[in-house]
C-alpha cells in the first residue's frame, strides 16, 4: 500500500502530526513496549518519575503506569493522544497536550525516556532540545532511550549521524553510561538505533 500523500507543513508544527495521525499514519509507532524497557524498568530498585515527550499513541505510557511508576507523557498533537485513548485505557490521565518547550509543573524528573522524539525535530532544533532535556532531568537522573543514527538529513526521521554528535549535544551536562545494540528495533529504525542511557551530571 503506499504512503498518503500529505500538505507541505513544517515537521516542528503540531499540525504536521495532526495530519499523520488523523489519517492513521504512523509507520514510527512499535505497537508494543521495546525489551530495554521493560528491562529498565524490571532492573530498578523502586518507582521512578519518568517524562515521556512526544509520547505519540502512548503504548510506553501504559506499560510505565501499569508498573506502578510516576509517568507523563506530552504530545503537542491533539490528533496523538485522541489516537493514545483507547491505548491507554484507565490511565488516560497520565497523558497531556503539551509543547516540550514549555514549563512542565512536574519538572524536574529522574528519567527522561527518549523514544523517536528527537529524531522527530528539525535538526535545527537539536540544541534547544539538549537545553531542554538538561532542565527536565535532576542530576543524577538520566536521560534513557534510543537514538536514530543514519546518513543524510532529509526526515523525519532525522538522523544522528555520529555518536560524536550526540556527545556535542549533551556535553558537559549528561556522560553516557550505556550504549547497545536494539534487537526489536521497528523496520523504519532497524540496524539504526541504539539504546543509549546517560547520567546527568
Amino acid at each position: 500500500m503506499s504512503s498518503p500523500t500529505f500538505p507541505k507543513r513544517d515537521p516542528a508544527s503540531a499540525e504536521f502530526w495532526d495530519l499523520r495521525y488523523g489519517a492513521h499514519f504512523a509507520p514510527w509507532d512499535a505497537g508494543k513496549v521495546p525489551a530495554q524497557l521493560r528491562s529498565l524498568v524490571a532492573s530498578s530498585a523502586h518507582a521512578r518519575r519518568v517524562l515521556v515527550p512526544g509520547c505519540g499513541s502512548a503504548w510506553d505510557v501504559r506499560f510505565l503506569a501499569e508498573s506502578g511508576w510516576d509517568v507523563l507523557g506530552i504530545d503537542f498533537s491533539a490528533e496523538a493522544l485522541e489516537a493514545a485513548r483507547p491505548i491507554l485505557g484507565p490511565h488516560a490521565g497520565h497523558v497531556r497536550l503539551h509543547d516540550f518547550f514549555a514549563p512542565i509543573a512536574e519538572a524536574p524528573f529522574d528519567i527522561v525516556y527518549e523514544r523517536a522524539f528527537l529524531c522527530a525535530l528539525p535538526r535545527r532544533l537539536w540544541p534547544s532540545w539538549a537545553e531542554r532535556v538538561a532542565q527536565l532531568v535532576e542530576r543524577g537522573g538520566v536521560l534513557a532511550g534510543f537514538f536514530f543514527f543514519a546518513e543524510g538529513d532529509k526526515g523525519p526521521p532525522f538522523p544522528l549521524h555520529s555518536r560524536k554528535e550526540l556527545d556535542a549535544l549533551l556535553d558537559p551536562s549528561f556522560e553516557c553510561v550505556r550504549d547497545e545494540a536494539v534487537p526489536d528495533s521497528i523496520d523504519i529504525f532497524k540496524g539504526r538505533e541504539r539504546w543509549q542511557v546517560w547520567r546527568r551530571r
